[in-house]
């Protein structure tokens, strides 16, 4: 039996994995409370690959006896999926540093372009990864992407086993953990379609929280497990073959308890739209300031550790090693549903600025100590640097579906309410994509930097620069003009 499937033309439904949807933060337009259906529909009809044909979550009576476990054993698999993408993708950041101690030789720039490509290309493939659910279905999708992360798992464990493998070979592989990053925008799209408007917002939350998790936790994990039957040094092709069995036990679960939907349907007309609001720029490069930071710090926060503290790049505690480095993306991933919980009480616009303020006063204080050539001072300020990013994370995407729905080009042309939520949740997975390029940038930057002047000193005064800058921008589009312009609590 063939499947009947009304739209395969993309989606522009999905929100932001990183904090849209966390506890206390606004999730995308789609996810504002919305009818309870209570009238007949069709009975759910399972038809032949898992489709599932007649699925209305506003439906209360069908949500209630039915679509509730589905969409939970869903959401539960997609978590898992989502979360070893996130480990992929940051898989690099914590292996550059341990590349010296097996034997390679590489450069500082070329250190950093392997730090930064898989930001690059992440950030890139979260644009099509959007529309891949209603053209293939979120279970068929979500079993392709996840085994498609065998290649760079397995690439690099082959990759580190050679110290005589180029260069080349080991960025274009490198490139391929982006695959990792483009995960987070198909999870988001899928468990989108699952939920009711009036539960959206903590589903997506916990998918976000369990993608996010995987950055910390890989930077945790991977140091510990190459030396912990390494005696003397380290197994490091186990830092790619280490998450074989889990993605595997991914795809395997996606193939047999999760379920595409026929009532999938994209919005590339919504995404075009979204492209021409001066909003959208706007909040993209706010969002390049609280999102870009913390997955840019991110990935490079192990190598700085390591070239000013080269003492504390690992931390012998038995027979293993650990680097603290995981801690940053542990907090700043914490911080985030609290920054959106304070931006409910403050204000998104005025959180965000708080946000840049502190950014650019902990980045500050970090430039200025680091003379003293204290480990733990350092630590401190960064954990701060990653909460601040983290705040702002949530409060830059609470102002997101309020400012498309009072002050947008479509909003002030009278457009509906449909119209403008249709707008803001196109933005959210736009604007998640450009804020993603953020992982590339701080890299580069500190690579230029430290290549010009033999110090990364300069490319941090940039960020400080950038910050208030971000500041200013927040400030003059969305506090000062938000009586005038109507926009109210932004």
């Amino acid at each position: 039996m063939t499947v009947d499937r009304t739209a395969d033309a993309g989606t522009g439904s999905s929100v932001d994995l990183e904090d849209s949807a966390l506890p206390g933060t606004a999730a995308s337009a789609s996810a504002q409370p919305g009818p309870t259906r209570t009238t007949d529909t069709p009975a759910l009809e399972f038809r032949p690959g898992r489709w599932i044909a007649n699925w209305d979550a506003e439906n209360k009576e069908q949500w209630e006896t039915a679509g509730r476990s589905i969409a939970r054993r869903n959401l539960n698999w997609s978590i898992f999926a989502e979360f070893l993408g996130f480990v992929v993708w940051q898989l690099w950041s914590i292996v550059v540093v341990q590349l010296p101690a097996a034997g390679f030789n590489f450069s500082t720039s070329e250190i950093f372009w392997l730090i930064s490509m898989p930001s690059l290309v992440g950030a890139t493939l979260r644009i099509p990864y959007t529309f891949m659910v209603p053209r293939f279905g979120g279970r068929n999708w979500t079993i392709v992407s996840a085994l498609l992360l065998l290649i760079p798992s397995i690439g690099l464990a082959l990759c580190v086993s050679n110290p005589e493998t180029p260069f080349g070979v080991m960025l274009l592989v490198a490139a391929l953990a982006g695959f990792g990053g483009g995960n987070f925008a198909s999870s988001m799209a899928n468990i989108t379609f699952f939920y009711p408007a009036r539960e959206k917002g903590w589903a997506l939350g916990l998918n976000a929280a369990g993608g996010n998790m995987g950055a910390a936790v890989a930077q945790l994990a991977v140091p510990i497990a190459i030396t912990l039957l390494a005696v003397g040094t380290v197994n490091l092709p186990l830092a790619g073959w280490m998450w074989v069995p889990f993605i595997l036990i991914a795809a395997f679960g996606a193939w047999k308890y999760m379920d595409n939907l026929t009532s999938a349907k994209g919005d590339v007309a919504g995404s075009i739209a979204a492209l021409k609001e001066p909003h959208l720029w706007i909040m993209a490069l706010l969002y390049i300031g609280t999102f870009g930071s913390f997955i840019g710090f991110a990935g490079v926060f192990p190598k700085l550790i390591k070239d000013y503290f080269p003492a504390f790049s690992s931390i012998g505690v038995g027979t293993v090693a650990l680097s603290l480095a995981f801690l940053g993306p542990l907090v700043g991933s914490l911080a985030r549903p609290y920054g959106g919980r304070m931006a409910d009480r403050m204000g998104g616009a005025r959180m965000t600025v708080a946000a840049f303020a502190s950014m650019a006063v902990i980045t500050l204080t970090m430039i200025w100590t680091l003379p003293l050539k204290n480990f733990w001072l350092f630590l401190v300020l960064f954990l701060m640097l990653f909460t601040a990013s983290g705040f702002g994370n949530g409060a830059t995407y609470r102002m997101i579906p309020i400012i498309f729905a009072t002050n947008s080009r479509a909003a002030r042309k009278g457009a509906s309410s449909v119209a403008t939520q249709r707008l803001a949740s196109s933005a959210l997975g736009l604007i998640s994509a450009i804020g993603a390029y953020g992982g590339f940038v701080i890299p580069q930057v500190l690579n230029a930097s430290n290549s010009a002047s033999g110090s990364y000193t300069p490319a941090f005064y940039g960020f400080v620069g950038a910050y208030v800058l971000m500041l200013v921008v927040c400030w003059a589009c969305y506090i000062r003009n938000a009586n005038r312009n109507a926009m109210g609590h932004v």
